[in-house]
């Protein structure tokens, strides 16, 4: 995801990933069978583990299909298989993603026609084989998704409320914090949970995907399934206690409950505790913490005022979370001027299509003079 290619490179070199270079959304990395399984298992950041099995120049739709054909897919595939074809382009002259697809596809059963006069078929849900092309200009990659399901389907969430944050943005979001689990983790506006569930998984150092019964390359050729096993054995293996809190607060009933629900669903019971408390209200848990918070963006949310909103959350943070250190996302840059505390870092990120500054504040005590000192402002 755009703003957590960092944090996904950290991920990738933790698991001892080789050739690690970032790209556009992506990271690119080299490594074995056994590290395909485990960057599926492990990573918190990543949305989906491509294989590249071949680059060519595509200048025109003929030598494209010629490409594709070139292939052996057999090697991959029988005609009792099926498969599923994913397109991005940014071609002037291979532009309409829908007909790559198709071509892609033509060009796989009409080599199977050839050989044995039978062909696989299509199934866009759950096929044996989902492939993905990529274009830029007129340079092709073909890659076979080892994902399956997008990484960010973690599995937990049983319901969500409206405008709920992505899993994997929430991940990211909560190691660009910088928090290294050194105390208490609080989501005073928590919804259905999602940045409680990440940060029950960074803190115990659980694998994201720990539960998840399938993935692409399990009905792959080549699947290996006692290297499978021994991977998921070892992730086990190392998860942690954890020595603090993390606490999830929210003014709905709704809101408890389905969180609560998720947490079951996640497999962390005992690791997060939650309360129906409203924020402009809520005492601070413990001397200190880190705090994370996704308030309503605009109108839209039912916020009567979202300007007055923002207000009361820089107040309370001011005048109860000393010793706290809070980071906020919003898309609302006039609404985050209201919480009147001078942020000591920003960055962009974004919410599905929507661009979002992640401030932090530090919440110290001391004189004026001594919080001008320390909360020194930077753009990254």
């Amino acid at each position: 995801m755009a703003g957590l290619e960092p944090v996904l490179v950290n991920e990738l070199e933790k698991l001892g990933a080789n050739n690690i270079s970032t790209l556009k959304r992506a990271v690119r990395f080299e490594g074995d069978k056994e590290l395909l399984y485990r960057a599926n298992l492990e990573l918190h950041t990543a949305l989906r583990i491509l294989l590249p099995i071949k680059r060519f120049r595509a200048p025109h739709e003929n030598s494209f299909y010629k490409q594709i054909k070139k292939i052996d897919w057999t090697q991959f595939l029988s005609i009792h298989d099926t498969i599923a074809v994913d397109a991005v382009s940014y071609s002037k002259h291979l532009s309409h993603t829908k007909y790559l697809a198709l071509r892609t596809k033509d060009a796989i059963v009409d080599q199977f026609r050839k050989l044995t006069g039978d062909r696989p078929n299509v199934d866009v849900v759950n096929p044996t084989l989902r492939i993905h092309v990529h274009i830029s200009k007129d340079e092709c990659t073909l890659a076979l998704d080892s994902s399956g399901d997008s990484l960010h389907r973690r599995g937990y969430r049983t319901e969500t409320l409206e405008a709920p944050i992505n899993e994997v943005l929430a991940a990211g979001l909560i190691a660009l914090s910088g928090w290294n689990f050194d105390c208490d983790f609080v989501d005073p506006m928590c919804g259905s949970g999602t940045f409680l569930v990440e940060a029950a998984f960074w803190a115990h150092h659980i694998a994201p995907q720990l539960y998840r019964e399938s993935f692409g390359f399990m009905r792959w050729k080549d699947f290996d399934a006692k290297l499978w096993e021994k991977v998921r054995n070892e992730a086990r293996q190392r998860v942690r206690p954890f020595d603090h809190q993390i606490l999830g607060f929210d003014k709905s009933f709704k809101a408890i409950k389905i969180t609560q629900q998720n947490i079951l669903a996640a497999h962390l019971e005992g690791k997060i505790e939650v309360d129906r408390r409203k924020f402009q209200k809520l005492p601070k848990p413990g001397p200190s913490g880190l705090l994370l918070m996704n308030p309503p963006y605009d109108e839209r949310l039912a916020e009567r005022n979202i300007h007055e909103l923002y207000r009361e959350i820089g107040d309370r943070l001011k005048n109860e979370f000393t010793g706290y250190t809070a980071w906020i996302i919003s898309s609302n840059k006039d609404a985050l001027k209201n919480i009147g505390l001078r942020p000591s870092r920003k960055m962009t990120v974004f919410n599905g299509q929507l661009e979002c500054k992640f401030q932090k504040f530090e919440l110290y005590e001391g004189s004026k003079k001594a919080k001008k000192q320390l909360n020194v402002s930077e753009e990254s």
